[in-house]
């Protein structure tokens, strides 16, 4: 069984993380009914005899003792790694995993990069290789963070550059989240734009999530619940709640509903590589089977059911319903248009009580209406693992490799024009050791390329589907 690592960074990436570790709990704790340390839980989480001295040996076999995340903490302002360490999840961390600071980034890619970067990498390097040591066979880092703050973009990517240095064998697979145009932080097109130039060099696979489409579908829930169509009790079990685990309460925070979302999709994303299934798929196979360009590794990510996340009582959806919703832009959590775009390659984690027959007869069903690229006409990776989520029958994650990401790079590089041909707080930036403006010029240029890439791609859509030749044999 290989093991995953976590890295959560900024104050973003630390949000989202501590939900991951408390669903990731859950989901374990409904499976695993006689406290057994089992292989499933050793993916991210060491069981550590805690009588000694308060960080004794591993325990490989026997009952549960003491459960520690697979995780690196680090945030340069302590807030909420404080709040994590008051909260439920206390015990799950312990100090040796966490880096903070006290006066955070201010929202500068290059303070995060450059100074907190060179400032703490004896630190980070240490306590990753002692993470690292942990594992019996380290399979991939997952890196969580934000790239409009200062922190989670500029030290975020220092990681990822320092992860690639000292673990070069091991994936690395980011998750995102993009600023929406109506960000209130105003340097963020700078720092995303910094941030994605990293990215495009260092990251095997990135899934991207914007704000917004958060936002929209957390929006489109409390209306559902609200509207009492669908039933409005509130699932005690569901994996979407809040904190409490009970009915939405007052103490619960805006973003939780929209974090829950992203760890929703970090726990499906490896619920193949933690549970049996009948087509397992590990995460090196994602990278392998969906990348065929190194630098066009941006995964657009779509989730169902999400509407039954949402603590409402839906009827649990039809199963080729459920294909259909992993298609249509209400389940993404990017804003963009995969139907009408070109496919290189599409990925559907299934889980639940779903045959093979099921999948092959739905990827059929569905085919038709989706461009691929006319070299990989049949770029279709699947996998089914029989755990399915708390309080559902069955969930689909669909991750596809597809050219609709290219408005949203569009975007984010008109916004950035927008203040950099103004060099409108540039200064900001460049008072910080080691930052030059070449910087910018670099970062815009490797961002104009990637788009550029899309294009190219996009140019051949519509093109005629010639079947290769076949060799003829005589009779």
């Amino acid at each position: 069984m290989a093991q995953s690592v976590v890295v959560q960074v900024g104050q973003c990436g630390n949000q989202v993380g501590c939900r991951f570790w408390d669903l990731a709990l859950r989901e374990h704790a409904a499976v695993n009914k006689k406290g057994i340390y089992d292989e499933a839980l050793s993916s991210f989480f060491r069981n550590v005899d805690t009588r000694s001295d308060g960080n004794g040996p591993d325990i490989y076999k026997g009952k549960i003792c003491s459960l520690k995340a697979r995780a690196l903490l680090i945030d340069m302002e302590e807030g909420v790694v404080n709040e994590i360490l008051q909260g439920p999840l206390r015990d799950v961390f312990d100090s040796k995993q966490l880096i903070t600071d006290v006066s955070g980034s201010g929202n500068n890619w290059a303070v995060g990069y450059k100074l907190y970067g060179y400032q703490y990498r004896e630190n980070i390097v240490e306590k990753l290789r002692k993470t690292a040591e942990h594992c019996d066979c380290l399979q991939c880092f997952f890196i969580i963070h934000s790239m409009g703050g200062g922190t989670g973009s500029g030290l975020g990517t220092f990681v990822l550059n320092l992860l690639e240095d000292e673990f070069p064998e091991v994936y690395r697979f980011v998750t995102s989240v993009y600023p929406s145009g109506e960000d209130d932080v105003i340097t963020s097109p700078y720092n995303s734009v910094l941030a994605m130039k990293e990215l495009n060099e260092h990251a095997d696979c990135v899934l991207p999530i914007e704000n917004e489409s958060l936002f929209d579908i957390v929006n489109k829930i409390n209306q559902m619940a609200n509207s009492g169509k669908l039933g409005s009790t509130v699932k005690q079990n569901s994996l979407v709640t809040s904190s409490a685990g009970s009915a939405k309460t007052l103490q619960e925070k805006p973003f939780d509903a929209m974090n829950n979302i992203v760890a929703n999709l970090l726990l499906n994303l490896t619920s193949s590589a933690r549970f049996e299934g009948s087509l397992n798929m590990d995460l090196n196979e994602i990278s392998m089977n969906l990348v065929p360009f190194p630098r066009l590794h941006y995964l657009v990510s779509s989730l169902t059911p999400l509407y039954t996340l949402a603590d409402v009582n839906v009827p649990s959806r039809r199963l080729d319903q459920m294909f259909s919703d992993a298609f249509s832009r209400d389940h993404q959590l990017i804003q963009a248009d995969p139907k009408h775009s070109l496919y290189l390659a599409c990925a559907l984690l299934v889980r639940g009580n779903v045959q093979v027959s099921d999948l092959r007869r739905n990827i059929e069903r569905l085919k038709p209406s989706l461009d691929f690229v006319s070299w990989n006409q049949e770029g279709w990776k699947t996998g089914l693992c029989s755990v399915p989520p708390v309080g559902h029958s069955h969930s689909l994650l669909a991750l596809a490799n597809n050219t609709c990401v290219k408005p949203t790079f569009i975007e984010l590089k008109d916004r950035f024009m927008k203040l950099y041909k103004k060099k409108a707080h540039l200064h900001h930036y460049l008072q910080i050791d080691g930052m030059e403006q070449s910087c910018f010029s670099e970062a815009v240029s490797s961002l104009s390329d990637l788009i550029e890439e899309y294009n190219e791609l996009d140019a051949t859509k519509g093109g005629p589907r010639t079947d290769p030749s076949r060799l003829k044999i005589a009779v």
